[in-house]
């Protein structure tokens, strides 16, 4: 049983007692009731449950909207890589394969370590 439902039947059984309580002991002594402390206890105990099955079902709502999101989210991913393929994965890649040749790669020269720049008074 999840969690929404446990506290479902905790809410309703904690207001039945209650109710079922007063019931009985108003009518076996008359005017004596059942004690506030255990009247407030059973109210307390039902409305602690019912927030529990509402912060509960919103959970088990976001979780679905979020499952959906993710799988609708996956499945396109998966249409756009199934559309783009390997053949034109980036624009130079693409571009060199579309002119039908290979071409050479040019190595950028090294980077001098020793340069800095001059601001003014650095001399």
């Amino acid at each position: 049983m999840t969690l929404k439902w446990m506290a479902v039947v905790v809410a309703a059984v904690s207001l039945t007692l209650c109710v079922t309580a007063n019931v009985v002991v108003g009518a076996a002594h008359g005017g004596d009731g059942v004690p506030f402390l255990v009247n407030a206890l059973a109210i307390t105990t039902a409305g602690t449950a019912t927030v529990l099955a509402v912060v509960a079902d919103l959970h088990e709502r976001l979780n679905a909207r979020i499952t959906a999101l993710t799988d609708y989210l996956t499945s396109r991913m998966n249409e756009l890589d199934k559309n783009t393929g390997d053949h034109n994965a980036g624009f130079v890649e693409g571009y060199l394969l579309s002119r039908g040749h290979d071409s050479a790669v040019v190595p950028i020269g090294p980077r001098l370590h020793g340069r800095r720049a001059m601001l003014g008074g650095d001399d």
